[in-house]
C-alpha cells in the first residue's frame, strides 16, 4: 500500500510539473505567436480573456466528472488534451485562429488543473499529513524549466509550431507513462460520488437547481479567499516589474528582478510549507502567511529604495506561497464524494481572480500612483489573515505512526 501511495505521489508531481511546463512554453512563445498572427498588444490582451474563459469552463465541467470517474481516468485524458492543445497557438495565423486555439488550450489547462488537484487531495488523504504545497511548487519548477528550454529553442530560431509540436509529443508521452501510477478511486468516495450523481449534484448544481447536495457555503467562502489571494498573485505577475521601472526608475534589468524575487520566494516557500503546516496546522499557514504577504507588499509599495522594494516583493512571495494550497486542500477534504466539484469551485474563482488583477489595478492607476494601488491586494491579504479560521472545519484526521513513517 505504501509503495502504491508513493508511486501515486510521484505521478502527481509529474503531472503538476507537466502542467507548469506546458503553460510556460506557451508563455515564452507569446511574442513570436503574436507576430505570426499579426496582432497588436491590445488585441492580444483581449484574446487572452478566451484563455481564461476556456479554463473556467473546463474547471467547472471536469469537477463532477472527476468525482464520478475518478482522477485516475480524468487526469491522463486532461493532460493529453492540454499537451495537444499547446501546439495550436503556434499554428495560428490570424486573430480568429489564435482565439480558437487559446480557448481550447484554456479548456485543457482548466481540466488538468482541477483533476490533478483532486488527485493531490487523494494522495494527501492517504499520507494523513500535508503534501499539497510541494505539488504546487513543482508546477512552478515546470515553468522555470520551460523558460530555460524556450530560451534555448528561440535562440536556435525554431518556429513556435515546431517547438510546441515537440512539446506536445513530450507531454503525451509523460501523460501516458505517469498514468498507471495514479491512485484508484477510494471505495467510500466512489460510493458518495455515485449517490451525488443520482441526486443530480453535477450539472444541476451548476444550473442552481434545488438538489440534495449543494455546494456548501464554506466552499464558496474558500473560493472567495482564493479569488482574493490569486488576484494578489496576479498583481505580482503583471505589475512588479513595472513598479520598479516606472515608480522607482530602476534599470530594466534590475526591474526584472522583482518578479524573479517573488517567484523564487513562492517556489521555495511551497517546498517548505508542507512541513510547516504539519507542525503548526493550515490555519497558521494562511493567517501568518497572508499577514506576512501584506507586510511585504506594504514595504514594496512605500519604499523609495529599490533594494527595499525587492525585499518587499520577496517577502510578499514567501507569505503567499503556502496560502492557496491550503485552500485547495481544505476544499478537497471537505467531502470525499465531491472533491472534484469543490476543488473546481475554489480553483475556478481563484483563476478569475488572477485574471482580474490587470483589469482591477490598471484603471486604478488613472486615479492614484501605481504603488498606492497595491493597498487593494494588501487589504485582501489582511482579510485572508483575519478569516483563516475557516480552515479549522473539518478537522484533519489524527496522524498515525504508520502515516508518519511514510515518505
Amino acid at each position: 500500500m505504501e509503495r502504491t501511495l508513493r508511486a501515486g505521489r510521484l505521478a502527481t508531481f509529474a503531472y503538476f510539473a507537466l502542467n507548469g511546463f506546458l503553460m510556460g512554453m506557451w508563455i515564452v512563445h507569446i511574442p513570436a505567436i503574436e507576430d505570426r498572427a499579426g496582432i497588436s498588444h491590445a488585441v492580444l490582451g483581449w484574446i487572452l480573456l478566451l484563455l481564461g474563459a476556456g479554463a473556467f469552463v473546463g474547471m467547472q465541467l471536469v469537477g463532477p466528472l472527476t468525482d464520478r470517474l475518478g482522477a485516475r481516468v480524468v487526469v491522463p485524458v486532461s493532460a493529453a488534451l492540454c499537451s495537444v492543445a499547446v501546439v495550436l497557438p503556434g499554428l495560428a495565423t490570424n486573430v480568429w485562429t489564435l482565439g480558437a486555439a487559446l480557448l481550447v488550450l484554456g479548456f485543457g489547462n482548466g481540466c488538468l488543473d482541477v483533476s490533478m488537484n483532486a488527485h493531490a487531495v487523494q494522495v494527501e488523504r492517504g499520507y494523513r499529513r500535508p503534501v499539497m504545497s510541494a505539488f504546487h511548487a513543482t508546477f512552478s519548477i515546470g515553468g522555470v524549466l520551460a523558460a530555460l528550454v524556450g530560451a534555448r529553442t528561440l535562440s536556435w530560431d525554431l518556429s513556435p509550431a515546431v517547438t510546441l509540436g515537440a512539446v506536445a509529443l513530450l507531454g503525451l508521452a509523460a501523460a501516458a507513462l505517469s498514468a498507471p501510477a495514479l491512485l484508484r478511486p477510494e471505495p467510500a468516495a466512489r460510493s458518495k460520488a455515485a449517490d451525488g450523481a443520482a441526486a443530480g449534484d453535477g450539472a444541476e448544481v451548476l444550473a442552481g437547481t434545488n438538489t440534495r447536495r449543494r455546494t456548501p457555503r464554506r466552499i464558496w467562502a474558500l473560493a472567495a479567499l482564493a479569488l482574493m489571494l490569486m488576484l494578489c498573485e496576479g498583481v505580482a505577475n503583471d505589475w512588479s516589474v513595472l513598479h520598479l521601472r516606472d515608480v522607482l526608475d530602476a534599470p530594466a534589468a534590475t526591474a526584472a528582478l522583482a518578479y524573479g524575487a517573488f517567484s523564487t520566494a513562492m517556489t521555495v516557500g511551497r517546498l517548505l510549507a508542507d512541513r510547516v503546516a504539519a507542525r503548526f496546522g493550515p490555519v497558521a499557514i494562511l493567517r501568518y502567511g497572508a499577514a506576512l504577504a501584506a507586510a511585504g507588499l506594504t514595504v514594496a509599495a512605500l519604499s523609495p529604495w529599490t533594494p527595499a522594494a525587492l525585499f518587499g516583493w520577496t517577502v510578499f512571495g514567501a507569505g503567499l506561497s503556502g496560502c492557496i494550497p491550503q485552500l485547495f486542500s481544505a476544499a478537497g477534504h471537505a467531502d470525499e464524494g465531491a472533491a472534484g466539484i469543490n476543488v473546481s469551485r475554489v480553483a475556478g474563482l481563484g483563476y478569475l481572480g488572477m485574471l482580474a488583477g490587470p483589469a482591477v489595478i490598471g484603471p486604478l492607476t488613472h486615479l492614484v500612483p501605481l504603488n498606492l494601488t497595491f493597498f487593494l491586494p494588501v487589504a485582501f491579504c489582511v482579510i485572508a489573515a483575519c478569516t483563516a479560521g475557516i480552515l479549522r472545519d473539518p478537522r484533519p484526521e489524527p496522524r498515525t505512526p504508520e502515516a508518519a513513517a511514510r515518505v
